[in-house]
């Protein structure tokens, strides 16, 4: 498991913070380095100490055949085919093992074969999806030359391990880091812009996700026996959550990484305000979305080879962004879903679409997301089907169902309104009231929402973030 947040937030971060600080004032990068390294260390050992082993395995492993690759120029292509087959091996292993060895042993019990007798379930490594291509993006780019090696381990470690975004994202580029990583001071707004970015992200996930999520998870052990309205209700509930919980994540990823002086990119731009699904793709998780751009489509050839083998590279990519999201069917199906619409967009939908009311596009394109994303909660295929059929199937029984309408307080319905809203636009009230422009005003705003945020936290039980799992 990892740190709980009230574990973080009491201890382990401030603790760290404090030892950062006071490092930084000797103007050292070593000393700095050292001690966020500790600390990405410490953070990453809660989990187990298998697998910090595995982890520290996979980066010293790159950073020696890096090293080699660049010196014995004549072997370049084969050392990089060998570090990409060492990693996805890795990745490999650990996460879909046992989705293949399940898959034969079922195809051999419905002709009568047991395949297996007995096979040992593999344990997944947290966060070995993000890491594995965080460092794969970092040796892709040294063979193609946008970034030199980096000598140095230490520094590539706290490139990999750093714990702001280790579990779950960004997916942080070396060359976006490698500067800050050499050579970084701490100022005080990035401070503050840090602990406000922060406090952002951890009352979205406190507050909107967790609450959106309380109703998705009811609505979907029901198993589909709820009617049209209430599976609707739960695959927007969901919808919601997803964006909140991942967002909230990679705000408070951004917000701590500001205020240990790096510069993480965003990794999302209000995708649920797309007018089409490839304008959603550009602006949802980006860093995964332009990951799969740089080093899977363009390489296989982009739009360069013509409309066919485009459409093959764009179906290709979707296959993969749904398989790496997790071992199971429901996400390969969630990756060919998106990849047949992205396709067909291409093909002409787009032209169609453009000539529509902006009203209708925001429509086709939320409702392709949110029917998607039931394939994403769904346990398995059976239940996300058995769920799409009470969606579409209209079936206006049932309303009294208690368990949901327990949930239907004044703090559900105004989380639920208010993720709506903030999930399609962008409202600053301190363009339009002048007081809120006030620094004093602003500061005592964000400490409020952290007390009424911690407050709110004591009395929940422990949620951890989707994309842990991932």
């Amino acid at each position: 498991m990892v740190f709980s947040s009230s574990l973080f937030v009491f201890l382990f971060f401030p603790i760290t913070f404090i030892l950062y600080y006071t490092a930084n004032k000797t103007g050292k990068i070593i000393y700095i380095n050292t001690i966020l390294l500790f600390a990405s260390v410490l953070f990453y050992m809660w989990g187990g100490i298998k697998y910090f082993l595995i982890l520290f395995a996979v980066i010293l492993m790159n950073y020696l055949l890096s090293i080699i690759m660049v010196k014995y120029e004549s072997y370049k292509k084969i050392i990089f085919i060998l570090i990409l087959a060492i990693d996805l091996g890795n990745l490999f292993y650990f996460k879909y093992f046992n989705f293949f060895i399940d898959n034969i042993q079922n195809a051999g019990n419905y002709i009568g074969i047991n395949v297996f007798s007995e096979v040992a379930v593999v344990a997944l490594p947290i966060g070995i999806s993000f890491y594995t291509f965080q460092i794969i993006s970092y040796v892709a780019d040294v063979y193609i030359g946008k970034v030199k090696v980096q000598r140095n381990f230490l520094n590539l470690s706290l490139y990999v391990i750093m714990f702001p975004q280790l579990i779950a994202g960004p997916i942080v580029r070396y060359k976006d880091v490698a500067e800050e990583i050499n050579s970084r001071t701490i100022q005080m707004n990035d401070i503050e812009e840090g602990i406000k970015r922060f406090i952002i992200g951890f009352s979205k996930k406190v507050f909107i996700a967790n609450t959106m999520g309380n109703m998705a998870d009811t609505v979907f052990a029901m198993d589909g026996a709820v009617n049209t309205l209430y599976a609707w209700l739960g695959a927007i509930c969901y919808s919601m959550q997803i964006y909140y919980d991942f967002s909230a994540y990679s705000d408070m990823a951004i917000g701590i990484g500001r205020m240990f002086g790096f510069h993480f990119i965003e990794n999302f731009d209000l995708p649920y305000r797309s007018k089409d699904i490839q304008e959603f793709w550009r602006r949802w998780h980006i860093s995964l979305s332009s990951w799969f751009r740089d080093y899977v489509y363009i390489p296989l050839g982009g739009n360069r080879k013509g409309i066919f083998r485009t459409y093959f590279n764009l179906s290709v990519v979707f296959l993969l962004t749904g398989f790496w999201h997790g071992a199971a069917w429901q996400f390969v199906v969630w990756g060919i879903y998106h990849g047949f619409f992205s396709v067909l967009e291409r093909i002409g939908l787009n032209k169609i679409l453009k000539k529509t009311p902006k009203l209708f596009r925001h429509i086709y394109t939320m409702v392709i997301v949110v029917v998607g994303w039931v394939f994403f909660r769904a346990d398995n295929l059976g239940k996300a089907f058995r769920f799409l059929r009470n969606m579409f199937l209209i079936n206006l029984s049932g309303f009294k169902n208690y368990l949901i309408v327990e949930q239907f307080t004044s703090i559900f319905w105004i989380c639920f309104f208010i993720s709506i809203i903030f999930s399609v636009t962008q409202i600053d009230l301190s363009t339009r009231i002048k007081i809120w422009k006030n620094n004093t005003f602003v500061r005592i705003r964000y400490l409020l929402l952290w007390v009424i945020s911690i407050l709110y936290l004591i009395g929940l039980s422990y949620n951890p973030f989707i994309y842990f799992k991932f």
